[in-house]
C-alpha cells in the first residue's frame, strides 16, 4: 500500500469506502466532511492505495494542544493486513513532527473490535466523557441527531 495525501479525483472511492466501513451516519454528510478537511491542513487527510484503488483512509489534524484522528478506514476485503496500523503509524509520524504531545480519538462504544485494534496499537480509554455540541446542521430537515452520537 502506498500512502499520499487525498485528491478530489478520491472523493467518491473515499466516500464509498466510509459507507462500507460504517462510518457515515445520516448527521455526518461525508462530502461537507471532506469539504471541510481539504480547508485545513490538507496534506494531513491520507489515503492509502493499492494498485490505483483506495484502500485505506485517515483524517489527521493538530490544534497545536492534542493530535485527532477520523474516518481512519480499511476496505472490508483488506482487513488483517496491517494497513490500518500502517496509517496509524503514519499518522503519529507526521504528529510528532509537527510536535504533537499527544494523539486522540474517539470510537463509539459498541465497536469493541476497533477499540482492541487500537489497543494493540497501545492506545488506552482515557477516563473521560466525551462532549459535543453540532454548531453546523449537516443532516437533511427532519433528522435529529441522537444527543449521544457526534
Amino acid at each position: 500500500m502506498r500512502i499520499r495525501s487525498f485528491d478530489v479525483a478520491d472523493t467518491e472511492p473515499v466516500v464509498e469506502l466510509w459507507r462500507s466501513a460504517g462510518l457515515v451516519v445520516p448527521w455526518n454528510d461525508p462530502y461537507r466532511d471532506i469539504e471541510r478537511k481539504l480547508a485545513v491542513q490538507p496534506e494531513l487527510f491520507l489515503v492509502g492505495e493499492s494498485d490505483g484503488a483506495v484502500v485505506a483512509t485517515a483524517m489527521i489534524g493538530y490544534d497545536g494542544h492534542r493530535g485527532w484522528v477520523n474516518y481512519l478506514a480499511v476496505d472490508l476485503e483488506r482487513r488483517g493486513e496491517r494497513l490500518g496500523a500502517l496509517l496509524m503509524a503514519e499518522a503519529e509520524r507526521l504528529l510528532t513532527e509537527r510536535g504533537c504531545p499527544k494523539l486522540n480519538l474517539q470510537v463509539r462504544s459498541t465497536n469493541t473490535g476497533v477499540i482492541e485494534f487500537y489497543r494493540s496499537l497501545g492506545y488506552r480509554v482515557d477516563e473521560v466523557v466525551s462532549l459535543g455540541k453540532r454548531l453546523v446542521p449537516d443532516a437533511p430537515a427532519g433528522v435529529i441527531p441522537p444527543d449521544s452520537r457526534r
